[in-house]
């Protein structure tokens, strides 16, 4: 089954919805979603981190099946991924914690399809969820993690996906073994701002219908506070925010968008950088002029992608349009507030 077969599977679960009309969640009295909401939006600008086994293995899609002693970012500095992220303005960022090949970028105690199969990486002792946290929050910026579901593919054959016993014929406790990854993600990591799901919609691997409603409660139990996004939604039933990922859907908001929304799209060419780096595909002025100023004037936030290489490094390349975009953003803001002659 294709990726876009099974990203239609989601959205068909999906229709259309209105901030003002979304349903009250049971269990979740406490949350106040028009406000959650309204502060996501306030944050405008985040970076999206695709970096895992498929940085390494230099492909889009992991399978499971990669040698782990691949993993081994030599110079991996989590600084200065933030630092490029504060250059450009951004107030929040989202680290791919869990792609298609089910590697864990920290040590799960529901899987050995983790880090700690990373020997030649700190000898299997990493956390690079915990370096990730740190230091964007030393920098003042949001954290957030990808998660992706089970999602199976014979061309991909990427069959580690949900690497526990009965995954392949539907028969494993999908639900329990997700719940218990997300509370370890949500109660060893500190507050984390945004749970973005990819797949949600999979019932691949023993996933039941009404599963991703259920963990969407957990989640919010154990982190009320903490904004979930499910991928192409387009209810919030499914999703507090409204999801585009531009590359696949080649969908924007429509004008005069009433959702809060959010906008995902890669810097470079493909979501993960190549082994040896991936320069940036797109201008500074089309970022600022084509996405960030029209998205965020229509109820949108914007997450753009920026994939560290095999060093464990943003390339030059990526950081200096970084650098480039948050000062075009800056000037563009002040001539905004600036009176008018």
């Amino acid at each position: 089954m294709r990726r876009e077969i099974l990203a239609a599977v989601f959205l068909a679960l999906s229709h259309a919805g209105d901030a003002m009309s979304a349903p009250a969640e049971e269990g979740a009295k406490e949350r106040d979603l028009p406000r959650l909401q309204q502060e996501f939006l306030s944050w405008k600008f985040g970076m999206f981190i695709h970096f895992n086994m498929a940085t390494f293995a230099g492909v889009e899609w992991a399978t499971g099946q990669e040698d782990p002693l691949i993993f081994n970012p030599t110079r991996l500095d989590c600084g200065q991924w933030a630092d490029a992220a504060k250059a450009a303005g951004m107030e929040y960022a989202i680290l791919t914690v869990k792609h298609t090949g089910g590697w864990c970028l920290w040590n799960s105690k529901y899987t050995d399809h983790d880090i700690a199969r990373f020997k030649n990486f700190r000898n299997g002792k990493g956390d690079i969820v915990r370096e990730f946290c740190d230091a964007f929050r030393k920098r003042g910026i949001k954290v957030g993690f990808y998660y992706c579901f089970p999602v199976f593919d014979d061309d991909w054959k990427n069959y580690w996906t949900l690497p526990i016993k009965g995954y392949r014929d539907g028969t494993a406790d999908a639900y329990g073994f997700i719940k218990n990854q997300f509370t370890e993600l949500l109660t060893q990591y500190g507050n984390v701002a945004v749970m973005w799901v990819d797949q949600a919609g999979s019932l691949h691997g023993g996933l039941k219908q009404g599963d991703w409603l259920k963990l969407k409660r957990d989640i919010h139990a154990l982190q009320p506070n903490c904004v979930v996004i499910a991928n192409n939604a387009s209810n919030f039933q499914s999703s507090d925010i409204f999801g585009y990922e531009y590359p696949w859907s080649k969908k924007l908001p429509p004008k005069n968008n009433r959702n809060p929304s959010e906008v995902c799209e890669n810097i470079q060419q493909g979501w993960f950088s190549k082994p040896e780096g991936s320069p940036p595909r797109l201008s500074a002025d089309f970022i600022v002029n084509q996405r960030l100023l029209p998205l965020n004037a229509n109820n949108s936030n914007y997450l753009l992608n920026c994939g560290p290489d095999a060093r464990g490094l943003m390339p030059d390349s990526v950081v200096e349009r970084l650098d480039e975009v948050g000062r075009l953003w800056k000037k563009a803001g002040e001539q905004k507030r600036s009176p008018a002659d």
